[in-house]
């Protein structure tokens, strides 16, 4: 690895754009103006990047193809302080510290993911690979206001083609490469009138995977199929008025997220497997022991979405309808020990319902405002199940929750002079928890005796959090506001100078897959997690030039934290955080057909005054009796040992992170001939929950890429590798108390891709 070389080098480019990362795009013609200027939606209107008081990284379509993106979390590769992490099959990002390992029924992450103005909530149904992609921008640190409960890490929002009425098109792209994984896609457009178009996109990737069993000497344990189809219906109704319909399928059938090898390491003295039976595993990193019931993850999709835009003369209005189904079925083994201990069975349905409607004042005048209405329902239903023989499941428990959320917001901008602009926003909103109940062992009748000597009842199966304990769900529901000030300066046309203040929140959870089913059957309180976050920065753009710089201090308290035991996902609160940090970035035209970017990113993140921090103490440091007394029995290797905790590093989040990209064009042969590259750092950071476990070393990965686009532009060929340098690292460390396992990154790959465009 390149350690401290890296770390050198990222520091001195922070330097050089003021403070170390916050706004990266490539001019494209789906993200500027031919004057350069960067249009982004951050504020749910179009303006000028430049203006926007907001950390933004903006990736164009460009972008994304120079650092090799594939799916939503290769954008950490190009995102400095954002980190894409898995639980399992959950994809959980964090923003500048703030993320979450929380996986349970009602849970819900730290940082909205938006895709076309679409709330997309399921963590396991999050990460999705990118087709018709225009544009991403991920708003960094809290967006209560404008996005709601939940964005208190920031949003990610996903911009995709829609259906055109100028002219019929067609593109697409195929790869193969290694590990026999072949990739394809296209987008058609279909003019049916002059106010009507259709569009069909599809997306199909399968490979071998670069794992080996060794428990069956299945060098393809890794194989995994996935594709998706997607169908949009535009029309335009009137001058004023039109509507946009989308229908998507997707199927994935992917194990990779969950095959682990044994964890190693010699933290605390202990210079040995957390987990595994002699013989039987492995710590290797290419290489996994799953015994006789294999790993699996499939998910079945389908989402409906509708948008409808209409010009109401003094503002525009929009409205947003949608409807997810997502169904997830999975096994994963819990004791990383090679053998058939403890394999657990997670089916999870999950059903969304949202609406939303955005009123937008039109341009030009001293007052732009945004405000609107928004509904949101989730029901997510987790089933529990022990997977003892391939096709053979016996039912355990689960548990569900269904979270319903309100909310009325507005943000408007005043222009007080020219130079100085003042922005204000307000955002109410009402969250409940409806029909949250857990399903007793075995799905047996039972008789649950309360503290009180009262009794809940079960006749089928489900225990109703309303019943057993009513003021848990009471204490899950609540009104929120979250507001939002912002002065900001332009000494020029092309510079702004900003301070703001946001809130933000993530909604209390009732702790229906832990504590609730355990005795005394109370709930434990989870509260919400706030956050009160104040931001300087500064922006300068021109044509050929971009500089941001931002400096940002949080104080996050109640941060709800993860505890995963024998097959439950127990919930509590930290006490208490501090986030403070610098980022920069840098966009350069130096000569016709460069281009450099960088940026980097400086986080200090501690937690403080965590009373009675998780820590996953292996049972065999208690001695030989208190392990057959307590650990023995129950067929455990960890305990989870509580540890007052003061200024640690907050979980998942390294200190320093960086990219350095570049792009060359030229003509060669009639035809461009571009090369590309990005370099992207990490420093070291723990996937512990209490932020002193399971440490990861500082990496770093490198992307390739060389393209010929012939002359009439209609096709092109090209050459790609990915994390070229073949740096192995973590991407999952899965704990529990049966064993600890890890999950590593993928070797280097490397293939060919040729494009077609008419």
């Amino acid at each position: 690895m390149m350690g401290r070389t890296s770390a050198s080098i990222f520091g001195l480019l922070g330097l050089a754009v003021l403070t170390p990362t916050q706004a990266f795009a490539q001019d494209s013609d789906d993200s500027a103006s031919n004057s350069g200027v960067i249009i982004v939606t951050a504020q749910r209107r179009a303006e000028a990047q430049v203006d926007v008081p907001i950390s933004i990284t903006n990736l164009s379509s460009d972008a994304l193809r120079t650092a090799s993106v594939e799916q939503l979390a290769d954008i950490g590769k190009v995102t400095p302080a954002l980190r894409f992490d898995f639980a399992g099959g959950f994809f959980q990002p964090t923003i500048r510290g703030i993320g979450t390992a929380v996986a349970t029924s009602g849970g819900g992450g730290n940082v909205g993911i938006y895709v076309d103005g679409f709330y997309s909530p399921n963590p396991l149904a999050a990460d999705f690979d990118l087709i018709s992609v225009e544009s991403i921008q991920v708003l960094k640190g809290p967006q209560g206001t404008l996005f709601g409960r939940n964005t208190t890490g920031g949003a990610i929002l996903v911009s995709t083609r829609e259906p055109s009425m100028l002219e019929n098109s067609f593109q697409g792209r195929v790869s193969y490469g290694r590990y026999n994984e072949f990739k394809a896609e296209q987008f058609s457009n279909f003019v049916i009138s002059d106010r009507v178009a259709l569009s069909v996109e599809s997306q199909y990737r399968r490979g071998d995977g670069w794992q080996h069993d060794i428990s069956n000497n299945n060098k393809r344990v890794g194989d995994y199929e996935n594709w998706s189809v997607r169908l949009g219906l535009k029309a335009e109704l009137s001058d004023n008025v039109e509507v946009l319909l989308r229908y998507k399928h997707g199927n994935v059938d992917d194990p990779s997220p969950l095959l682990t090898s044994s964890y190693y390491s010699d933290e605390f003295g202990l210079g040995a497997p957390f987990g595994g039976v002699p013989g039987t595993f492995t710590t290797a990193k290419n290489k996994i022991a799953s015994g006789s019931q294999p790993e699996f993850f499939r998910s079945n999709s389908d989402v409906l979405q509708g948008t409808i835009k209409a010009d109401l003369g003094f503002a525009d209005l929009t409205s947003y309808s949608q409807y997810r189904n997502e169904k997830v079925d999975s096994s994963l083994e819990l004791d990383y020990s090679g053998m058939d201990i403890f394999q657990l069975g997670l089916p999870n349905n999950n059903e969304t319902w949202s609406q939303e409607f955005l009123l937008t004042s039109k341009a030009g005048t001293p007052l732009q405002w945004t405000a609107g209405l928004f509904y949101f329902q989730n029901t997510d239903q987790y089933i529990t199940l022990i997977d003892t023989t391939p096709g053979s499941r016996i039912r355990l428990g689960g548990s569900s929750t269904t979270v319903k959320s309100y909310a009325a917001f507005i943000d408007a901008t005043y222009e007080v002079t020219p130079r100085l602009f003042v922005t204000g926003g307000l955002r109410y909103s009402k969250d409940s928890v409806d029909d949250a109940y857990f399903n007793t062992r075995f799905l047996a009748p039972t008789t649950i005796t309360l503290p009180d000597g009262s009794t809940c009842n079960s006749t089928d199966g489900r225990i109703y959090i309303k019943d057993c304990d009513p003021s848990a769900v009471d204490y899950a529901k609540g009104g929120r506001v979250t507001p939002r000030v912002v002065i900001r300066y332009k000494p020029t046309d092309q510079t702004s100078i900003y301070a703001s203040y946001t809130k933000g929140y993530k909604a209390a959870i009732i702790d229906v897959g832990g504590s609730c089913q355990n005795a005394p059957y109370e709930c434990t309180r989870v509260k919400p997690e706030t956050i009160n976050a104040f931001e300087v920065g500064a922006k300068y753009e021109t044509y050929g030039l971009s500089l941001e710089a931002a400096a940002f201090y949080y104080d996050y308290k109640d941060l709800q934290v993860s505890i995963y035991e024998a097959g439950t996902a127990r919930i509590v609160n930290a006490a208490k955080s501090e986030i403070y940090g610098l980022e920069g970035s840098a966009r350069f035209k130096p000569a016709e057909g460069l281009e450099l970017s960088a940026g980097a990113s400086w986080v200090h993140a501690r937690y403080k005054d965590f009373n009675n921090a998780p820590i996953y103490t292996a049972c065999s440091d208690f001695g030989t009796e208190f392990f057959l007394a307590n650990c023995a029995p129950n067929g455990v290797t960890f305990l989870v040992t509580g540890q007052d905790l003061n200024n640690v590093t907050m979980q998942r989040t390294p200190e320093f992170t960086g990219f350095l990209a570049a792009r060359y064009a030229t003509e060669v042969g009639g035809g461009e001939l571009a090369l590309s590259g990005n370099l992207s750092y990490s420093s070291s950071f723990h996937f512990g929950p209490s932020g002193i476990q399971f440490k990861q070393g500082g990496y770093e990965t490198l992307s390739l890429r060389a393209q010929w686009t012939a002359p009439s532009e209609n096709w092109y060929l090209a050459a790609y590798g990915n994390n070229v340098t073949n740096s192995r690292y973590l991407t999952q460390v899965q704990y529990s108390n049966f064993g600890i396992g890890s999950n590593w990154s993928k070797p280097v790959t490397y293939g060919v891709e040729i494009g077609l465009n008419y």
